[in-house]
């Protein structure tokens, strides 16, 4: 063996050394293989709850129940159909020990059902909590059972029930409350003692219905004869109580000077009564689908309205001389839902309240609008005179309102009503009706004061004396003057009533 290999065998390790990192290298792999498996399950598996989180944002999650069955990926319409469908089948029969029975759906038995908010239960069933939650929530194997959202009208219920099983000559009946219409109030109705079914099984099966509906559930009564179960001062009470609501103005706004008040008559129509026999109490409540349907129909019919543009009368130099229209900003409400809530506060309340009404408020814009004629009629020469512009086109005499009872109001007027004839009638001095027929050629400037014939006061018109010869408020006319008027100024031409009444006639 040359000195060579020696020195090379003698350098070289230890057996066991020669194997040890491959062993080393073998582990390592199988660590990161396992890590990378179970990384890519992790990622697939986090993957896998948020596409479901979003798979199911607007559908019930897997594991929610409801009448006993799984309503899991529903929408909330397919959600209202179910529900819809399980209240209908919801049956409660009643018996007693004699073997009479009835067969009664919850709506018999007062059972008010909230199918809105039993779909946002159903919705909402396995949305909350913690982190734990969450992931339970995809979990179809998490279950969830969801009832319905619903309230018993007691009163109804027994009342229901008694009519059943009792008849009419020996049931003892509660005294109530009912509406008189014509009378606009709310008045008691004398019950009287006798015979009465015991509800408490009935409650029960109610309770269990509610909560697993689309059932059968079964009740027993027994019976007991009572007194009358609700008083007449307890009557009395309730409808003194209703009274107060119906006296309490309930407004509403649209905060452009439109407001209207819920008449007391549909008032009436969201108190109902509840009443607990076993107390001998009458509570009163307030019917919330007929307040929505009511602020739905009636709030945008009586507060919306129409953009209108201001239209202002203007002389050659663009000065203002009257607004012929006033202008409206346009509303239409919204969010009136908000409102009913509010509504059920202030008649709980019994102090009333005014709500202003949420809208989208349109602003008018203003229109100027040259009149072709104005008309200056002046008290102290009792003429009318008419301009185009700056220049005189025709000029009247006239006879105006008696002076101090019946004057012809100075100021800036426009013609805004015209007849070719009609009847006119008013107020003598002494209380007694005058009526005038067939007068022709009318233009109303300010209220019941206007331009027209009147061939019956010649000779006021002629003298100019308004003193002895005046109207009630009127520029009297001859026939042809107040027919140029009629036929030529058209509404919306400015009036100016200027000057004083003479003491006299001034012609």
């Amino acid at each position: 063996m040359s000195e060579e290999f020696a020195q090379t065998t003698l350098a070289m390790p230890p057996i066991e050394e020669l194997y040890m990192e491959p062993k080393r290298k073998t582990g390592k792999l199988a660590l990161i293989i396992v890590l990378s498996v179970v990384g890519v399950l992790l990622v697939a598996a986090i993957a896998s709850f948020f596409g479901a989180r979003w798979y199911y944002q607007d559908k019930t999650y897997p594991g929610v129940q409801f009448a006993g069955a799984s309503v899991s990926g529903q929408t909330r319409d397919q959600l209202e159909s179910t529900v819809q469908d399980a209240i209908e089948q919801t049956k409660i029969v009643i018996s007693d020990t004699d073997g009479v029975s009835a067969t009664a759906s919850l709506a018999n038995l007062g059972v008010t059902v909230d199918v809105d908010a039993t779909v946002d239960d159903l919705m909402n069933a396995k949305r909350d909590g913690d982190v734990l939650a969450a992931l339970g929530s995809v979990n179809p194997f998490v279950h969830h059972q969801v009832g319905l959202s619903a309230k018993t009208n007691n009163l109804d219920m027994s009342t229901y029930v008694a009519q059943q099983f009792v008849g009419e000559d020996e049931r003892a009946v509660p005294s109530t409350i009912a509406y008189n219409g014509d009378a606009h109030t709310f008045q008691a109705v004398e019950g009287r003692g006798g015979r009465s079914p015991k509800t408490n099984k009935v409650n029960d099966a109610i309770k269990q219905a509610i909560s697993m509906p689309g059932s059968t559930v079964k009740a027993l009564v027994t019976y007991e004869d009572v007194g009358m179960p609700i008083s007449v001062d307890a009557a009395n009470q309730a409808a003194n109580d209703a009274n107060v609501r119906l006296n309490a103005k309930i407004v509403f706004n649209n905060g452009q000077g439109k407001a209207f008040e819920i008449p007391v008559d549909s008032i009436a129509s969201f108190i109902k009564t509840d009443g607990d026999v076993e107390q001998g109490v009458i509570t009163l409540n307030y019917d919330e689908d007929a307040i929505t349907s009511y602020v739905e129909q009636e709030v945008p019919n009586q507060l919306n309205q129409q953009k209108v543009s201001q239209e202002d009368a203007v002389d050659d130099s663009g000065t203002v001389l009257a607004t012929v229209v006033k202008g409206q900003n346009g509303v239409t409400v919204k969010n009136v839902d908000n409102l009913v809530p509010q509504v059920v506060q202030a008649l709980q309340s019994g102090q009333g309240a005014t709500m202003q009404v949420e809208g989208d408020v349109q602003q008018f814009d203003v229109v100027q609008k040259k009149s072709e004629y104005r008309i200056v009629v002046d008290l102290s020469s009792q003429t009318a005179t008419v301009y185009k512009g700056n220049d005189q086109v025709k000029q009247f005499l006239v006879c105006t309102g008696t002076p101090g009872k019946h004057s012809t109001d100075p100021g800036t007027y426009y013609i805004y009503l015209k007849y070719n004839v009609q009847d006119m009638t008013g107020l003598n001095d002494d209380g007694s009706r005058y009526l005038s027929k067939g007068v022709k050629w009318v233009g109303y400037f300010h209220g019941g004061e206007g331009f027209h014939t009147a061939s019956w006061n010649s000779y006021g018109i002629a003298h100019g004396d308004p003193k002895n010869y005046g109207s009630h408020g009127c520029v009297n006319m001859y026939e042809q003057d107040a027919k140029w008027i009629y036929d030529n100024c058209t509404e919306g031409t400015i009036v100016q009533v200027v000057g004083t009444e003479p003491d006299g006639p001034v012609r």
